[in-house]
């Protein structure tokens, strides 16, 4: 998982960015579909918020927090975006499932072939 970070009208600081990439490691955690993670942090007026792109196979997921303080603001993107990652992997697993239908008893098979073909 790559994970660039962007800084508007803030410096992105080591501590931020360590901080960052501590709390965005869960993602990968969760599911293993996570590539890039492009995330922007920006200071408006007296607002510090965060946001954040994900690229998850077959999907793009996007979610914002906005607080006081700026690492209160990125673990309220972590949360949201792990609650996104989590919904995505179920959805995956519950389509893939769906699309398997029901298995085929044998017994079933077996009048089906002698009605075709019968020896």
């Amino acid at each position: 998982m790559q994970i660039n970070l962007t800084g508007h009208h803030i410096d992105i600081t080591p501590a931020l960015r360590s901080y960052v990439n501590e709390k965005l490691d869960k993602l990968a955690r969760h599911f293993d579909g996570v590539g890039n993670v492009h995330v922007v942090l920006a200071v408006e007026k007296m607002v510090q918020k965060a946001e954040a792109k994900v690229h998850v196979s077959g999907a793009d997921l996007f979610a914002e927090a906005e607080n006081e303080n700026m690492y209160a603001a990125i673990d309220a993107l972590a949360d949201k975006l792990d609650r996104q990652v989590i919904k995505h992997k179920e959805k995956r697993k519950d389509h893939r499932v769906r699309n398997k239908g029901l298995p085929i008893q044998e017994e079933t098979l077996d009048s089906v072939q002698d009605a075709i073909d019968p020896d």
